[in-house]
């Protein structure tokens, strides 16, 4: 057993998500990202004295659906605290946040690996708080503030709407960290309450790190881990700190409880502050903020409005359709196009067929004229109309290939344009006879060496036979009736 191998990594997950509302979490400032600095602020998000606040109701719905999405229990009462910390960048000197009564309870996201595997994890909670301002830092070498000339505030974002979803330590390895979260962000995009753009920060995660001897169930000493832009920066931080620890613990020493910030660059995690002792936030219920009442009617009527989600499409494609991880995850990572499959397989019965041409010729298409698949000329029932043509060996798949194309040019349905240039094709054993006796005895070349063994040739001459009825020809009957023709 190698050293890695003796111990097992345990991991959770803390990730701060700005949602997708056109104001403020407690005010009308606009809430978009890239504006000039300090544009979009007001009294209330630069906390200036007799300023109240007032929730946003759709921040507190995405809460909701969010909740729902992951299977979080919604308490029928909910506040907001004050959490009391000072940050430069944090107009009010408090966060306006949730501490003991939170939207949402609970939960589970559901994940799948690269192998096909489906992994869970229970989360802590999903809390509703608003987002500090930015700061930036200049005059420095390395980014820190120490040796800075001076640092920008820009109170933009003070104020966003932010949720913060906390999971259980009970994630197992870097890979495992990496499903969980892209499970989570494409949970978050199909329910529309977020853009999730790691790069814009409007997601941000870090993850909590210790190691344990395999078999041992006492949690050991954590590090938490920041600045971690990317989900590659996510697997490699995390790897990284595992080998750090066990390279500790194997000299004899002793993980400390730290905060540590990621370096993509040197690919190495550095000591920001020490966390031996936890913080005291004295949290204590917003006097300015009544408490929210959510009734089971609400709750219903928003549980109605969320879509089919990733992990149960997932599981669908996979187990029910048989497709592969990668066909699965290519759909589901492409809202539109999954719905235009999903559609595709309501008119066609045929999930495998429908597969080879949403994901073969007509993705080929979408990429090469920079036109979604579902703004195009083919619908769903042209494509059904497509399968059933094949199914029935009207046509063959040349053929199939060649309509795709028509299609997308918006040549009407296949059903039409094989009627009206009769494309059907020819199943007739005389009429393809024909074609064949024609092409052996037009290449006598080919025929020889097939008779000398070398059987090869054979594709060139059905290519020849098929070219020969302009691919009218059933590709089956044709490669029987050459080889008794030659054998």
């Amino acid at each position: 057993m190698s050293v890695m191998e003796k111990y097992e990594a345990v991991i959770g997950i803390e990730c701060h998500v700005e949602l997708k509302t056109e104001s403020k979490m407690f005010c009308g400032c606009r809430n978009v990202f890239g504006a000039e600095p300090n544009t979009n602020v007001c009294p209330v998000c630069l906390a200036l004295p007799g300023a109240l606040p007032v929730p946003n109701a759709a921040a507190i719905e995405h809460m909701i659906r969010a909740g729902l999405a992951v299977g979080a229990t919604i308490p029928t009462f909910s506040k907001f605290d004050r959490k009391n910390y000072f940050y430069p960048d944090m107009p009010k000197d408090y966060q306006i946040s949730q501490f003991d009564m939170p939207i949402t309870q609970g939960g589970v996201i559901r994940y799948w690996l690269e192998d096909g595997r489906i992994g869970e994890c229970r989360l802590t909670r999903i809390h509703l708080e608003e987002d500090t301002g930015k700061s930036t830092h200049a005059g420095s070498t390395d980014g820190r503030i120490a040796g800075s000339t001076f640092s920008l505030v820009d109170y933009n974002r003070a104020g966003v709407p932010l949720m913060e979803c906390v999971s259980e330590p009970e994630i197992h390895s870097a890979q495992e960290a990496v499903a969980f979260l892209e499970s989570f962000r494409r949970t978050l995009l199909a329910l529309g309450v977020s853009d999730v753009k790691m790069e814009e920060g409007s997601l941000r995660c870090d993850a909590n790190v210790s190691i344990r001897p395999l078999g041992a169930t006492e949690l050991g000493t954590k590090a938490e881990i920041k600045n971690m832009n990317s989900f590659r920066s996510v697997q490699r931080a995390i790897e990284s700190e595992i080998a750090r620890q066990i390279e500790i613990v194997e000299s004899g020493g002793r993980v400390v409880q730290e905060t540590r910030g990621w370096d993509e660059a040197r690919g190495v995690s550095v000591s920001m502050r020490s966390k031996e002792q936890a913080h005291d936030y004295r949290y204590f219920p917003d006097p300015d903020l009544v408490p929210l009442e959510i009734g089971a009617e609400r709750v219903n009527a928003l549980r109605a409005t969320i879509p089919p989600l990733p992990i149960e499409r997932f599981e669908r494609y996979t187990g029910t359709y048989g497709l592969n991880v990668k066909q699965a995850t290519q759909l589901i990572d492409n809202g539109s196009l999954a719905e235009f499959f999903d559609a595709c397989v309501r008119v066609s019965k045929n999930p495998q067929s429908a597969t080879n041409f949403v994901l073969g010729d007509l993705s080929r298409l979408a990429n090469e004229s920079g036109i979604a698949v579902s703004d195009s000329g083919v619908s769903p029932e042209h494509v059904g109309e497509l399968i059933a043509l094949v199914e029935s060996k009207t046509i063959n798949s040349k053929i199939a290939k060649d309509l795709v194309e028509r299609m997308w040019k918006g040549d009407g349905s296949p059903k039409a344009i094989v009627e009206r240039e009769g494309l059907a094709q020819t199943s007739d054993p005389s009429a393809i006879e024909g074609f064949v006796l024609a092409v052996i005895e037009a290449n006598p070349g080919p025929v020889a060496e097939y008779k000398a063994g070398k059987t090869n040739v054979a594709g060139f001459l059905v290519g020849q036979i098929m070219k020969a009825s302009k691919g009218k020809a059933d590709p089956a009957l044709v490669q029987s009736l050459l080889k008794a023709k030659l054998e």
